[in-house]
């Protein structure tokens, strides 16, 4: 399944380049993520948690940087992991492009994502629903903390975390608007084809 979502960020190309490649500062302003090994500078292990509906996955795993292209300032990241209870696997290929944009750089993600066990029996609407909103929440954090990276203050606690409730609420408002709009939209088109 392949999800696309971009955000911007109010800092210089280069600026938030170098800040994306260093993992362990940046990992952290995901939601539910948590950096436990740092294998080397292109290897990483850890633990990711996110709540879809009722249900609360945590998967642990590892990502490796595989191609890091700063002439074009595209990274790509695989990532493979299992769930720590449960028989959920999970495996992504991110694709991450940064490019100047009138408000600072814009970023724009692609990620190639297989799931099997609990996650897999929610549809493509939901997965989409929740990435967008735990890249909402990256993209806050990254935002307020790029200006502390870069004056070599220690991170603090002042990122917005998001709980794994927010989260879940957030991406069923979204796809209860989209459904709303489809309804809605579908009944109005049809009244104004009948009308013509």
């Amino acid at each position: 399944m392949l999800i696309t979502s971009d955000f911007e960020v109010p800092q210089p190309v280069e600026r938030v380049w170098d800040y994306l490649l260093d993992v362990p500062r940046m990992a952290p302003n995901l939601p539910g993520t948590e950096l436990t090994e740092v294998v080397d500078s292109d290897t990483y292990k850890g633990r990711v948690t996110v709540r879809m509906g009722p249900v609360t996955l945590r998967f642990t795993g590892t990502a490796n940087i595989v191609s890091r292209d700063e002439a074009s300032r595209q990274v790509v990241m695989e990532a493979v992991g299992a769930e720590e209870r449960g028989k959920g696997q999970a495996s992504m290929t991110l694709t991450a492009t940064l490019t100047k944009s009138a408000g600072g750089t814009l970023v724009a993600v692609a990620q190639d994502l297989t799931i099997t066990g609990a996650a897999a029996q929610y549809g493509r609407g939901m997965m989409t629903d929740v990435t967008n909103v735990l890249f909402g929440h990256f993209a806050t954090n990254v935002a307020a903390d790029i200006p502390r990276w870069a004056r070599g203050e220690e991170r603090t606690g002042g990122t917005t975390p998001a709980s794994g409730l927010s989260i879940g609420f957030a991406a069923a408002m979204t796809a209860s608007r989209r459904v709303f709009w489809r309804f809605f939209g579908s009944n109005a088109r049809r009244r104004s084809t009948r009308r013509a």
